[in-house]
């Protein structure tokens, strides 16, 4: 599958518009696109999909190391053999866009540029031009030759300029730009194209969905044709995946709207390997029949209200406590709490499954890739085990003096800062999220045989 990753010089450049954009411009011009998302987010992923209607693949060296990037690049091809070019059918293959994050070279875990690098993907520079000609090809030949500065190996293929004007103002910075930089078009200023954001970033895309017509707007400003012929095919070799053996195990996954954080790879990881089944907290739906559940994280705080009125949470709680093994990720072990305490002060009654009151603040709380030791045996690794991940929250966990921690933090701050994972019964919640090519829900899966 060609690809390529649009890469910005900083954080709030418009990645995000731009990606959707391109999106648009390649559909438009009948061209199948599989998004992806360099780094580990879950809310620019879910536009990418509201736009190219098929989930965008998580390309983070840190949560997935560099086979399982590859591994997770070729399963946007299709089947996980790679056996069909498009998941919609058509006779010719998807291109590829990655969304980079923050800046092109920003992040020591896994940059933008490292995983440009290790796919050997071109870079197409998203620069801010509203205030600037001949300044965004200065900036966009600065960021080329920067990777050889620095000894990474990618190829900064031209720009987009957003926010750019046409005519005298797109002339301009299309005559700057210096040889072996090609301009790609831009995205003209709009309104509508203004994602609202809250804590932890973005609405997400089934929320605050960008309107078409300003897309398509958008994407005659792009050159789409030249945008496809740009994209590669990564230079790594095409190593088999190989079908993981399935478990006797059924796993509910609670899906709506404050538990709607999780990785394709991880559905896709429990429907390969067991029987995957959904229920919604926020609807009231009984705990399905099965042999664990997974919490996702996302915003409980958000439908505290719905939660607590539920009896979905306190069924939760009950059969955790007769041994149904429960695994939350950070909103999900704020659900899986005795307590949730809203911004506004506003106290309600979660699952009780952990011995831990949870708070939200105006202000994060941690945000960082993160390693976790662990302690002993527990749902999603062996005693010794050291598993990755990534923690972006606003809430604080107080936590009883004799509660049980599965991880000692390697990196990251956990829950208590030295701590990550609190234990109870055959239960476990987290701060961090995980990525299935970390093996942590392989685990979770032997454990329910």
């Amino acid at each position: 599958m060609n690809g390529f990753v649009l890469g910005g010089v900083s954080s709030g450049v418009g990645k995000t518009v731009a990606t959707l954009s391109i999106i648009q411009a390649l559909e438009d011009a009948g061209h199948e696109v599989q998004p992806a998302k360099a780094g580990p987010d879950f809310i620019d992923p879910s536009h990418h999909e509201a736009i190219a209607g098929r989930p965008s693949r998580t390309l983070d060296l840190w949560l997935c190391g560099e086979d399982g990037l590859r591994r997770n690049y070729r399963r946007g091809e299709g089947d996980i053999d790679g056996s069909h070019p498009s998941v919609r059918g058509t006779s010719s293959p998807a291109i590829c866009v990655v969304e980079g994050v923050m800046g092109l070279y920003d992040g020591d875990g896994s940059s933008t540029a490292m995983v440009a690098e290790a796919l050997d993907l071109p870079v197409v520079l998203v620069v801010d031009a509203k205030a600037g000609m001949e300044s965004v090809a200065a900036t966009a030949l600065g960021f080329r030759e920067y990777a050889a500065e620095i000894g990474r190996d990618i190829d900064v293929a031209g720009v987009v300029a957003q926010r750019a004007h046409g005519g005298r103002h797109e002339q301009g910075i299309r005559d700057a730009l210096p040889e072996g930089l090609e301009y790609f078009g831009r995205i003209p200023p709009n309104d509508d194209l203004e994602i609202p954001d809250r804590h932890l970033g973005l609405e997400m895309g089934g929320e605050a969905a960008l309107p078409r017509e300003a897309l398509r707007e958008a994407a005659e400003s792009l050159a789409a044709e030249r945008l496809a012929d740009v994209a590669s095919e990564p230079s790594a070799p095409r190593e088999p995946i190989e079908p993981a053996e399935p478990v006797d195990a059924t796993v509910a996954v609670a899906s709506d709207a404050a538990f709607c954080f999780r990785y394709p790879a991880t559905l896709e990881r429990f429907r390969e390997r067991a029987e995957l089944v959904t229920f919604s907290p926020v609807a009231g739906d009984p705990v399905p029949d099965c042999d664990g559940v997974y919490l996702p994280g996302g915003y409980p705080e958000l439908h505290a209200d719905a939660l607590e009125s539920a009896d979905t949470l306190a069924e939760l709680g009950d059969l955790a406590a007769d041994g149904l093994p429960v695994l939350g990720e950070c909103g999900g072990l704020m659900a899986m709490s005795r307590s949730l305490t809203t911004a506004d002060g506003e106290r309600h009654e979660m699952a009780g499954i952990l011995p831990a009151d949870v708070t939200m603040h105006d202000r994060y709380q941690a945000l960082d890739h993160v390693e976790l030791e662990a302690v002993d045996d527990t749902l999603t690794a062996d005693a010794g085990e050291t598993i990755r991940g990534h923690e972006f929250h606003y809430s604080s966990a107080a936590v009883d003096a004799d509660a049980r921690f599965a991880f000692e933090t390697v990196r990251g701050d956990g829950i208590d800062g030295n701590h990550d994972g609190l234990t109870e019964y055959e239960s476990l919640g987290t701060y961090v999220h995980v990525h299935p090519e970390s093996g942590a829900f392989d685990r979770f899966l032997a454990r329910l045989e």
